[in-house]
């Protein structure tokens, strides 16, 4: 529609006075009336720029150890913002490539006939760059997915047509995915164990009880 009145009015500046040429002139391009790229989408867009506070770990500057301190593994935070894609079904490869290895991570997603998964694996991919090339991390594939998880974007509202004249809401939702990669092996097991049952708590306290002695005696 936009494309068709700008044709129209350029069209209407052969046959009218320069008044009308310079108006049309000030017009916007007529690609840049609908689409994010054009310089409306600032305008528009000025008041959320997306999550920043993420990308600021990068930036955490930590004092220097001691020579009797463990290393500190190096990491790196990266994150893919407005993804046309549910957060409710992106949670689903957000958790399950948690406590991974990137080259397991990414052979596994390369096997997951989602659209999300393609996205995790270029964020997870974009990552092991970043912290090779600005991080200083000497092995790309001594990394592990510490963190992976997703959020909430973006919301937009739109109209379908229905039966008998009548309408309905449909809501088209998009997400922003968060990864955070560190340095090392990953742990045997990420998520921590079942909690015990009262069984098995009753069994230890009866075996302390058991243990127990008396002090100052034989």
């Amino acid at each position: 529609m936009a494309t068709y009145l700008a044709t129209a009015l350029k069209r209407l500046v052969l046959t009218q006075p320069a008044g009308l040429a310079s108006a049309v002139r000030l017009l916007p391009a007529a690609a840049s009336l609908h689409t994010a790229g054009g310089p409306l989408a600032k305008n528009w867009n000025g008041h959320n720029a997306g999550p920043q506070r993420w990308l600021q770990y990068n930036k955490v500057i930590y004092p220097p150890q001691q020579p009797d301190e463990p290393a500190r593994p190096a990491y790196v935070c990266h994150q893919k913002t407005n993804i046309k894609y549910s957060p409710k079904k992106m949670w689903y490869v957000a958790s399950f490539v948690r406590g991974m290895t990137v080259d397991e991570a990414v052979r596994q997603l390369s096997f997951v006939d989602k659209k999300g998964a393609s996205y995790v694996k270029e964020a997870i991919l974009e990552a092991v760059e970043l912290a090779v090339k600005r991080h200083n991390v000497e092995y790309r594939t001594n990394l592990w997915v510490a963190e992976s998880f997703c959020g909430k974007g973006r919301v937009f509202k739109g109209m379908r047509r229905h039966a008998r004249g009548r309408t309905g809401e449909v809501e088209y939702k998009h997400c922003h995915y968060f990864v955070r990669l560190e340095e090392g092996t990953p742990p045997a097991h990420y998520y921590p164990a079942a909690p015990k049952t009262g069984e098995q708590q009753l069994a230890e306290w009866e075996e302390a009880m058991r243990k127990r002695k008396v002090t100052g005696s034989l």
